[in-house]
């Protein structure tokens, strides 16, 4: 962990076309003494310039500016300077399409835009970007992760990549799949979902921690690039087989089984107790009470260890886990709980997973 030496300090820059921002970014950055902004630039063009030079561990990076746009400029920048970003995102559906964009080119994370600074929160707002920071900075292999995405993006090449999973996934027949999922989940299920065969015939839930509006434009996204149907969950709907439902941002997804045996999806704000909203431990208690040991777990990239205690439940009740290897993640904290803890019965990197999921079905 980084220290108050200068040299020890994770170097952050800063672009964005509104000195307001960069100042406001900054005074919330350097209010931790091992956060050091070394740079700030008003357009693309000029922070990528700035970027490429100064060689910084993390950059907030604005979508809207003169000049070179956020989008062009990330392009840029995982191609010539792999860099992890955080893009600085309007809470709106055009916001959201676009930010889904950024994310799917290499981008770790985002910083809601209207939720930054002028906002009640902003105590707690500050202090979730400065842990979101330390954890991705602090990322072992988050050099090679940088390599990987740059590799990914330039390429595809998916079926060329040489790498190894441990354990192997005991033979069931799986009724449901629940996946839980945060930082760097964009990107990474964009490489996951659209590999997934049509053969996979039971429904798969996913939580993927994201504001409202943003879920949905992840689970168009995916949809369009799919052979299975992905879309964000509905109150009330009936849960098919061969759909991927997503929880919609900001609230719980779970299920109710009703006396003609019909399962239906419930989408609530309760409870309101929780850490995350969508949370992966609701979602996976609520799937496993209806299909048991004969759900499939699935916990890849994100920080903290939402979900650990839904693959506990579901190990106790004799089902399966597969956990994102640490070198494919964007940060390696939810899985990480559940490899530590002895549940996972693969440990597999980010381009094999879907290679597992068909082999499964």
């Amino acid at each position: 962990m980084p220290t108050n030496n200068s040299n020890n300090k994770i170097k952050a820059v800063v672009v964005d076309d509104s000195a307001f921002m960069r100042k406001s970014i900054t005074i919330m950055l350097e209010s931790d003494p091992d956060i050091k902004v070394i740079g700030t630039a008003r357009d693309g063009e000029e922070g990528y310039n700035i970027i490429k030079s100064l060689r910084p561990d993390i950059v907030t990076l604005d979508i809207e500016m003169p000049k070179m746009d956020g989008i062009t400029a990330l392009k840029k920048i995982m191609k010539d300077c792999p860099t992890s970003v955080l893009m600085l995102s309007s809470l709106t559906t055009e916001g959201a399409d676009i930010t889904i964009k950024a994310l799917e080119l290499g981008a770790v994370d985002f910083i809601p835009k209207e939720l930054s600074f002028i906002n009640v929160n902003i105590i707690k707002i500050k202090e979730e970007l400065i842990a979101k920071i330390k954890e991705i900075v602090k990322q072992r292999a988050i050099r090679d992760r940088l390599k990987r995405i740059q590799k990914l993006n330039q390429f595809s090449p998916l079926a060329q990549t040489k790498s190894f999973s441990t354990g192997s996934l005991p033979a069931m027949t799986y009724q449901a799949i629940g996946l839980g999922i945060s930082t760097g989940g964009p990107f990474s299920l964009q490489k996951v979902i659209p590999q997934l065969s049509k053969k996979i015939w039971c429904p798969i839930f996913i939580v993927q921690h994201m504001p409202p509006k943003f879920t949905k434009s992840l689970a168009d996204r995916l949809n369009g690039l799919s052979e299975l149907e992905v879309k964000e969950a509905e109150d009330g709907e009936v849960v098919h087989g061969g759909v991927i439902y997503m929880a919609p941002g900001g609230l719980h997804m779970t299920l109710n089984k009703t006396v003609l045996g019909k399962i239906i999806i419930k989408i609530s704000s309760e409870p309101g107790t929780t850490l995350h909203r969508p949370s992966v431990d609701v979602m996976l208690d609520s799937v496993l009470d209806v299909y048991g040991k004969n759900t499939l777990g699935i916990i890849m990239t994100g920080m903290g260890k939402d979900g650990f205690e839904g693959i506990k439940k579901l190990k106790s009740l004799g089902g399966n886990c597969i956990a994102q290897d640490e070198a494919s993640c964007v940060v390696y904290g939810m899985p990480k709980a559940v490899v530590d803890a002895g549940f996972a019965d693969v440990v597999a990197p980010l381009e094999k997973i879907s290679e597992i999921l068909n082999k499964a079905f």
